[in-house]
């Protein structure tokens, strides 16, 4: 049976003037239109196929070979493109766009925003729709991390407080502000780490790695920066912290933790502009 919403593996069955039937199981056959038959894919009859499944404008099932920009049980930012009486639009990366109830919008939208969204299939017309109310789809299960495990970000919204952040596609999570050493919007897909899992249920995200061993990780970058570099690089204990996210991605502040055990180590000197590295 296809899976509404998702990509799915399916055989040829049949090949006509106007495109190629694929077995939908017991959704019999399904039309791939001509126009998304693959040109360096095999699809004779019996090769199978990764396609697209949604409803056409006929409430038919239809297969595309595209890869729209979110699937079934999925978060993604999109563009609203239209706007009409019944919701808003957005493109999702197929001919037809995206519907969004006006019922579920969470904020006033106008076209060309961007705004981050679940997609569902509505159980009464089976058509794929999308919401912008993210909190009945998130925090469903017991959240199972690990304090500086990595995890996959989708940038929701700024708040008061920082950023708040989907983690993995399955929680709530907080960006604070005092970890916000380079720019971020909504929309944009970050790695992360779980800085803190606290008692209230709420967890904490840091952009960087935390922990003695990313002080270590971070040293050790240094180090081999330095080296490839002659001995001395263009970052100091004064240097601007986007200068130094540019370069190793971290806050100026942990910077200093791994220069200064450097510098206890008897490896490097520090400048304000610019650190050595001593002979071995």
């Amino acid at each position: 049976m296809a899976v509404i919403g998702r990509m799915n593996s399916l055989q040829v069955v049949k090949h006509t003037d106007f495109g190629l039937y694929l077995d939908g199981g017991a959704d019999g056959e399904i039309l791939l239109p001509k126009r998304y038959i693959p040109k360096d894919t095999p699809s004779e009859v019996d090769d199978w196929l990764n396609v697209f499944i949604y409803l056409d404008s006929e409430d038919k099932l239809i297969a595309t070979t595209l890869k729209p920009k979110i699937q079934l049980g999925e978060f993604a930012s999109l563009k609203v493109v239209d706007i009409n009486r019944v919701g808003l639009f957005f493109d999702w990366g197929l001919p037809k766009d995206l519907l969004l109830p006006h019922s579920e919008e969470k904020r006033p939208l106008q076209i060309g925003d961007y705004c981050v969204v679940y997609l569902y299939l509505d159980k009464r017309t089976r058509r794929l729709t999308a919401t912008a109310r993210l909190d009945r789809h998130l925090d469903q299960v017991p959240a199972s991390y690990q304090v500086g495990q990595e995890v996959d970000l989708l940038v929701v919204e700024r708040t008061d407080l920082g950023f708040k952040a989907i983690i993995n596609g399955k929680h709530w999570g907080l960006i604070h502000k005092n970890e916000l050493f380079k720019f971020i919007r909504s929309g944009m897909r970050e790695k992360g780490y779980i800085k803190e899992l606290r008692a209230d249920g709420k967890i904490s995200l840091s952009l960087q790695p935390i922990g003695r061993e990313a002080a270590g990780g971070l040293a050790e970058q240094i180090l081999q920066r330095l080296r490839a570099q002659g001995g001395v690089l263009a970052l100091g204990d004064k240097s601007p912290p986007e200068a130094i996210a540019e370069q190793f991605r971290v806050s100026k502040g942990n910077f200093k933790k791994a220069i200064g055990g450097l510098y206890k180590q008897g490896l490097i000197r520090i400048h304000d502009d610019r650190i050595e590295l001593l002979d071995d």
